[in-house]
């Protein structure tokens, strides 16, 4: 039996539940018709001298637009805990950074109610050139916390990012792990209503791996929505009660975890 169908004979002995429309919660997220488009340059240009010398010329070749999202529409339920699933370049994490607010879509609309805390980039807007202090500053802000809240914060912070006094010290002397750990610290410092995670489960050495994972589950329990995308098949199984599937940028299936996972998992086989 290869592994895919071990995989398959798992989830169908798992039971998954989805509250039928009528029991759902408010709607906290509303995506309707999403597209997302970048472009892409259709020149190979090896050289900043070549690339000079094209721009003076204007004999460049235009950009090439790519659609990652083509068309998304679906709603979310207070409480929800929705897993994202698709193979690479899909569109799902582009779609958790627009949810996020990190791009600005090129058509559609996303309406959002309640408080969000965005699992992504851990260290994305950190200045490494600035403290691991000052930075907690800086990516609250990033992160819409305002000045009075993070200073409330800011001791819980530290304590639970682990880094005594290299709080201290500056960025570019961290190490990857150490990053996440901050990053981490400072996105759960709220109560969110919504939690959007990209991969990122558990983050950091073994010990702060246990910590942060606990973490989550408590904020999972108290009732805050999420989105989670993932490719561990397992781990979305084991934590969201529906499911999306993306396939080239549009949705492919949406509904019952086990189900949309079965389906997927055979699509998988033919590939």
């Amino acid at each position: 039996m290869s592994f895919m169908d071990k995989v398959l004979r798992f989830f169908r002995k798992k039971d998954a539940v989805v509250l039928p429309a009528d029991e759902k919660g408010e709607v906290v997220i509303e995506v309707k018709d999403l597209v997302m488009e970048f472009k892409v340059s259709k020149d190979k240009i090896d050289t900043l001298k070549e690339y000079v010398i094209r721009t003076i010329k204007r004999n460049k070749k235009e950009k090439q637009k790519i659609r990652i999202l083509d068309g998304v529409s679906f709603n979310v339920h207070k409480g929800e805990r929705i897993g994202i699933l698709g193979f690479n370049g899909a569109g799902k994490s582009t779609l958790l950074r627009i949810i996020a607010g990190i791009y600005e879509p090129t058509e559609g609309s996303i309406k959002i109610k309640g408080k969000l805390a965005p699992l992504l980039e851990l260290s994305a807007g950190f200045d490494k050139n600035y403290t691991g202090k000052n930075n907690v500053y800086l990516n609250g802000a990033f992160l819409s916390m305002d000045e009075e809240f993070i200073k409330e914060k800011y001791d819980e912070i530290v304590e639970f990012s682990e880094l005594g006094e290299f709080i201290n010290y500056p960025v570019k002397n961290y190490s990857k792990g150490m990053k996440s750990k901050l990053g981490f610290s400072i996105a759960t410092a709220v109560n969110p209503d919504i939690l959007i995670i990209d991969e990122i489960l558990a983050v950091g050495d073994i010990k702060f791996k246990q910590k942060s994972s606990a973490k989550l589950k408590d904020m999972m329990k108290s009732g805050a929505t999420v989105l989670f995308v993932s490719h561990a098949l397992m781990d979305i199984l084991e934590i969201c009660n529906r499911c999306i599937w993306l396939e080239n940028g549009k949705i492919i299936m949406d509904g019952d975890t086990k189900e949309v996972i079965d389906a997927y998992v055979e699509r998988s086989k033919k590939k």
